[in-house]
């Protein structure tokens, strides 16, 4: 099982010290980061790190379940109570019963949902959906989203009360980019755990493997690193090398990135782009996102002998619009 870690001087830090510091508690916790970054590791974290750690855990993603099926996923049904009802069923809710109860993108979760939910928390009672009396119910509550929960009260998404419960002791998880400190340490631990699943793979990764990791962006934070470690774990016993596995997620970085390419202009130093190692994921990585400025172009069809396919390709933009920025710019 892995629970949050980072290094001493690390951006996350402050966030690990919060954790260590509500974990014995049994205050509520509103994890918040982007997708990815590590929400329901920091939950199972603040559980192990708790009063009762055998106690259960159970974890719901709200946006996984059918809207159809939610209210008795999650308090339970008696037997009969629709159609396919066939057995009583517990519900998460009730499952968590002097546990941990960790809803997981509760962003997604409907309005009425979220009344049942409010009422639960506030009457420590639970009503299977059919039945007509309260179950007592005693649970720790952890919550986590990728989305901005205070807008979406604002756009009449989300019951402002019900923010109110549940955010009692906000945490926010920084993206792996902001702690790239900690990419090794995260790196090396992800890739024990499939050693132990492995005997034939190497419990260490080895310094050229490890920089590649520290140079790609990972604009999935670490489940991506995860990820691309768990396919390498089983391409590399057939010869395929860590820079041909994570090439396939250069263009998911290009990808995760043009919205941000909307709303800010990036502009990249050409010098710095082509001073560096042409075949490095950095260097691809960084030409994949410019917009070629003149002097990139000129260097790039230098370095191809005027080539206009390979200097399109080196840059990562169609031939058609190499083409259009040789024009444009006169070229």
């Amino acid at each position: 099982m892995t629970y949050f870690t980072c290094s001493p001087d690390s951006a996350a830090e402050p966030c690990r010290k919060l954790l260590e510091i509500a974990a014995p508690s049994n205050i509520p916790v509103l994890i918040q980061g982007e997708t990815g970054c590590g929400k329901e590791v920091a939950a199972r974290s603040l559980h192990h790190w708790g009063r009762n750690p055998q106690a259960p855990f159970i974890a719901v993603n709200c946006g996984a379940i059918s809207p159809s099926l939610l209210e008795s996923t999650l308090f339970g049904a008696v037997k009969g109570a629709f159609t396919g009802a066939q057995q009583d069923q517990l519900g998460m809710v009730r499952a968590a019963h002097n546990g941990t109860l960790f809803l997981d993108e509760i962003g997604e979760l409907p309005l009425e949902a979220q009344s049942r939910l409010l009422r639960t928390l506030q009457e420590k009672t639970v009503v299977p959906v059919g039945a007509h009396h309260e179950i007592p119910v005693n649970f720790r509550l952890l919550c986590a989203t990728h989305r901005d929960l205070v807008q979406l009260q604002k756009e009449g998404l989300f019951r402002e009360d019900l923010l109110y419960r549940i955010s009692v002791f906000p945490i926010r998880i920084p993206p792996l980019r902001e702690r790239a400190i900690d990419i090794p340490l995260i790196a090396q631990q992800i890739w024990r755990q499939f050693c132990t699943e492995q005997s034939s793979l190497d419990e260490t990764l080895s310094a050229p493997e490890m920089q590649l990791i520290q140079e790609f962006p990972w604009p999935g934070n670490v489940r991506q690193l995860r990820n691309v470690l768990e396919r390498w774990a089983l391409l590399r016993p057939h010869g395929m090398s860590f820079s041909a596995a994570l090439q396939n997620e250069f263009h998911l970085a290009h990808q995760a990135n043009e919205t941000q390419i909307r709303t800010k202009v990036q502009t990249i130093n050409a010098t710095q782009i082509l001073n560096e190692n042409p075949s490095s994921p950095q260097a691809i990585y960084r030409r994949r996102q410019a917009r070629p400025c003149p002097q990139t172009i000129r260097r790039a069809l230098q370095l191809h002998h005027n080539n206009r396919s390979q200097t399109a390709r080196y840059l990562g933009i169609s031939r058609g619009s190499l083409c259009y920025q040789l024009k444009k710019q006169g070229l």
